[in-house]
Protein backbone atom coordinates (compact mmCIF):
# COMPACT_ATOMS: atom_id res chain seq x y z
CA UNK A 1 0.00 0.00 0.00
CA UNK A 2 1.45 3.75 -0.70
CA UNK A 3 2.30 5.40 2.52
CA UNK A 4 1.32 8.93 3.70
CA UNK A 5 3.70 11.10 1.65
CA UNK A 6 3.24 9.10 -1.21
CA UNK A 7 -0.30 9.99 -0.78
CA UNK A 8 0.32 13.71 -0.24
CA UNK A 9 2.11 13.87 -3.49
CA UNK A 10 0.17 12.11 -5.62
CA UNK A 11 -3.08 14.67 -4.15
CA UNK A 12 -0.82 17.53 -4.69
CA UNK A 13 -0.10 16.66 -8.61
CA UNK A 14 -3.73 16.46 -9.00
CA UNK A 15 -5.18 19.27 -6.83
CA UNK A 16 -2.02 22.02 -7.06
CA UNK A 17 -1.72 24.46 -4.05
CA UNK A 18 -4.56 23.16 -1.43
CA UNK A 19 -6.50 26.14 0.35
CA UNK A 20 -5.94 27.73 3.83
CA UNK A 21 -9.23 27.68 6.20
CA UNK A 22 -9.00 31.58 6.98
CA UNK A 23 -6.42 34.14 8.38
CA UNK A 24 -8.62 34.99 11.34
CA UNK A 25 -7.64 32.71 14.00
CA UNK A 26 -11.62 33.50 15.30
CA UNK A 27 -13.34 32.88 12.39
CA UNK A 28 -11.31 29.04 12.00
CA UNK A 29 -12.90 28.79 15.90
CA UNK A 30 -16.61 29.84 14.88
CA UNK A 31 -16.64 27.96 11.28
CA UNK A 32 -15.59 24.91 13.04
CA UNK A 33 -17.96 24.81 15.54
CA UNK A 34 -21.01 25.76 12.82
CA UNK A 35 -19.84 23.44 10.25
CA UNK A 36 -20.55 20.38 12.78
CA UNK A 37 -23.53 18.08 10.92
CA UNK A 38 -24.63 20.44 8.29
CA UNK A 39 -23.04 21.56 5.32
CA UNK A 40 -20.63 24.63 4.02
CA UNK A 41 -22.53 26.00 2.09
CA UNK A 42 -24.64 26.94 5.22
CA UNK A 43 -21.63 27.80 7.42
CA UNK A 44 -21.41 30.62 4.46
CA UNK A 45 -24.77 32.21 4.45
CA UNK A 46 -24.81 32.51 8.50
CA UNK A 47 -21.37 34.12 8.52
CA UNK A 48 -22.68 36.60 5.86
CA UNK A 49 -25.33 37.73 8.69
CA UNK A 50 -22.37 38.91 10.83
CA UNK A 51 -22.38 41.53 8.47
CA UNK A 52 -18.04 41.54 8.55
CA UNK A 53 -18.60 41.48 12.64
CA UNK A 54 -16.81 38.16 13.09
CA UNK A 55 -14.50 39.13 15.81
CA UNK A 56 -14.71 38.30 19.68
CA UNK A 57 -15.88 41.22 21.03
CA UNK A 58 -18.92 41.32 19.21
CA UNK A 59 -19.58 38.11 19.88
CA UNK A 60 -19.36 38.84 23.63
CA UNK A 61 -21.85 42.08 23.17
CA UNK A 62 -23.86 39.56 21.82
CA UNK A 63 -26.77 37.74 24.23
CA UNK A 64 -27.20 34.36 23.54
CA UNK A 65 -30.73 34.71 22.53
CA UNK A 66 -28.82 37.30 19.50
CA UNK A 67 -25.92 34.62 18.49
CA UNK A 68 -29.02 31.62 18.74
CA UNK A 69 -30.50 33.30 16.48
CA UNK A 70 -27.81 34.24 14.16
CA UNK A 71 -26.75 31.10 13.49
CA UNK A 72 -30.06 29.01 13.56
CA UNK A 73 -29.66 28.21 10.03
CA UNK A 74 -26.64 26.00 10.73
CA UNK A 75 -28.69 23.70 13.26
CA UNK A 76 -28.46 22.65 16.83
CA UNK A 77 -28.45 26.83 17.36
CA UNK A 78 -28.71 26.57 20.93
CA UNK A 79 -25.39 23.63 21.62
CA UNK A 80 -23.77 25.57 19.01
CA UNK A 81 -23.86 28.77 20.86
CA UNK A 82 -23.19 27.69 24.16
CA UNK A 83 -19.53 26.07 22.35
CA UNK A 84 -18.82 29.48 20.80
CA UNK A 85 -19.49 31.26 23.87
CA UNK A 86 -17.44 29.42 25.78
CA UNK A 87 -14.62 29.30 23.05
CA UNK A 88 -14.87 32.89 23.27
CA UNK A 89 -14.25 32.91 26.83
CA UNK A 90 -11.32 30.40 26.25
CA UNK A 91 -9.82 32.87 23.88
CA UNK A 92 -10.45 35.87 26.08
CA UNK A 93 -8.16 34.38 28.46
CA UNK A 94 -5.12 35.20 26.08
CA UNK A 95 -6.82 38.65 25.29
CA UNK A 96 -7.48 37.65 22.09
CA UNK A 97 -3.50 37.46 21.07
CA UNK A 98 -3.38 34.72 18.30
CA UNK A 99 0.49 34.45 19.14
CA UNK A 100 0.45 34.10 23.03
CA UNK A 101 -1.72 31.15 22.26
CA UNK A 102 1.28 29.65 19.99
CA UNK A 103 3.27 29.80 22.63
CA UNK A 104 1.61 27.65 24.77
CA UNK A 105 2.41 23.77 24.43
CA UNK A 106 0.11 22.07 21.54
CA UNK A 107 -0.45 18.96 24.39
CA UNK A 108 -1.60 21.79 26.83
CA UNK A 109 -3.67 23.62 24.40
CA UNK A 110 -5.54 20.83 23.06
CA UNK A 111 -6.62 19.43 26.37
CA UNK A 112 -7.98 22.90 27.47
CA UNK A 113 -10.08 22.77 23.98
CA UNK A 114 -11.14 19.22 24.57
CA UNK A 115 -12.49 20.09 28.04
CA UNK A 116 -14.88 22.78 25.97
CA UNK A 117 -18.22 21.19 25.76
CA UNK A 118 -18.96 20.89 22.21
CA UNK A 119 -15.90 20.96 21.17
CA UNK A 120 -14.28 16.89 20.38
CA UNK A 121 -11.63 16.07 18.71
CA UNK A 122 -12.08 16.80 15.10
CA UNK A 123 -12.70 20.40 16.43
CA UNK A 124 -9.74 21.03 18.59
CA UNK A 125 -7.45 20.03 15.73
CA UNK A 126 -8.87 22.13 13.05
CA UNK A 127 -8.71 25.35 15.55
CA UNK A 128 -5.02 24.17 16.80
CA UNK A 129 -3.74 23.52 12.48
CA UNK A 130 -5.80 26.16 10.66
CA UNK A 131 -6.05 29.05 14.04
CA UNK A 132 -2.83 28.94 15.47
CA UNK A 133 0.02 26.82 13.56
CA UNK A 134 0.14 23.85 16.03
CA UNK A 135 0.96 20.60 14.52
CA UNK A 136 -1.75 18.25 15.18
CA UNK A 137 -3.28 16.37 12.46
CA UNK A 138 -6.95 16.20 11.70
CA UNK A 139 -8.97 12.99 11.66
CA UNK A 140 -12.25 13.65 10.01
CA UNK A 141 -14.81 11.33 8.26
CA UNK A 142 -13.59 12.14 4.71
CA UNK A 143 -10.42 10.90 6.11
CA UNK A 144 -11.21 7.59 7.64
CA UNK A 145 -13.40 7.17 4.67
CA UNK A 146 -10.20 7.49 2.70
CA UNK A 147 -7.73 5.48 4.24
CA UNK A 148 -10.80 2.54 4.37
CA UNK A 149 -10.97 2.11 0.87
CA UNK A 150 -6.77 2.49 0.10
CA UNK A 151 -6.83 -0.90 2.34
CA UNK A 152 -6.14 0.63 6.00
CA UNK A 153 -7.87 -0.71 8.56
CA UNK A 154 -7.03 1.51 11.79
CA UNK A 155 -8.54 0.86 15.34
CA UNK A 156 -9.51 4.28 15.85
CA UNK A 157 -8.46 7.94 15.27
CA UNK A 158 -5.27 7.88 17.26
CA UNK A 159 -3.98 4.79 15.25
CA UNK A 160 -5.07 7.01 12.24
CA UNK A 161 -3.50 10.22 13.36
CA UNK A 162 -0.41 8.09 14.43
CA UNK A 163 0.11 6.40 10.71
CA UNK A 164 0.08 10.45 9.19
CA UNK A 165 2.76 11.93 12.38
CA UNK A 166 4.89 9.14 12.51
CA UNK A 167 6.09 9.68 8.83
CA UNK A 168 5.16 13.48 8.02
CA UNK A 169 7.16 16.29 9.45
CA UNK A 170 5.75 18.06 12.20
CA UNK A 171 4.44 20.40 10.59
CA UNK A 172 0.95 22.72 11.23
CA UNK A 173 0.73 24.09 7.51
CA UNK A 174 1.65 20.64 5.92
CA UNK A 175 -1.26 18.91 8.00
CA UNK A 176 -3.62 21.90 6.79
CA UNK A 177 -2.63 21.68 3.27
CA UNK A 178 -2.82 17.55 3.39
CA UNK A 179 -6.75 17.76 5.41
CA UNK A 180 -7.48 20.36 2.77
CA UNK A 181 -6.47 17.93 -0.36
CA UNK A 182 -8.07 14.57 1.32
CA UNK A 183 -11.30 17.29 1.50
CA UNK A 184 -10.57 18.17 -2.05
CA UNK A 185 -10.52 14.60 -3.17
CA UNK A 186 -13.39 13.13 -1.09
CA UNK A 187 -15.38 15.83 -2.07
CA UNK A 188 -15.34 15.83 -5.33
CA UNK A 189 -14.25 12.37 -6.58
CA UNK A 190 -14.12 9.74 -3.28
CA UNK A 191 -18.04 10.34 -2.25
CA UNK A 192 -20.00 8.25 -0.87
CA UNK A 193 -20.89 7.02 -3.84
CA UNK A 194 -17.15 7.35 -5.32
CA UNK A 195 -16.73 7.98 -8.94
CA UNK A 196 -14.07 5.10 -9.31
CA UNK A 197 -14.17 5.42 -12.55
CA UNK A 198 -12.46 9.22 -13.22
CA UNK A 199 -10.42 8.52 -9.76
CA UNK A 200 -6.28 8.79 -9.82
CA UNK A 201 -5.67 6.64 -7.10
CA UNK A 202 -7.70 4.14 -8.95
CA UNK A 203 -4.44 1.47 -9.37
CA UNK A 204 -4.18 1.49 -5.35
CA UNK A 205 -7.88 1.67 -4.31
CA UNK A 206 -8.98 -1.47 -2.26
CA UNK A 207 -12.35 -0.53 -2.43
CA UNK A 208 -13.07 0.50 -6.40
CA UNK A 209 -16.27 -0.37 -8.17
CA UNK A 210 -16.50 -2.38 -10.75
CA UNK A 211 -16.27 0.00 -14.10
Amino acid sequence: MINAKEIYYILLKAYGQPRWWSDDPFVVMLQSVLVQNTTWSSVEKTCAMFVNQLTPEYIEDLSTEELEQIIRPCGFYKAKARTIQALTAWYRKYHFDRQAVHEVPMPRLRKELLSIRGVGAETADVILVYAFYKASFIIDAYTRRFLFRLGYNFSDDTAIKLFFEKELPEDAQFYGWYHWLILEHCISVCKKTPKCDICFLNGDCRQKLPK
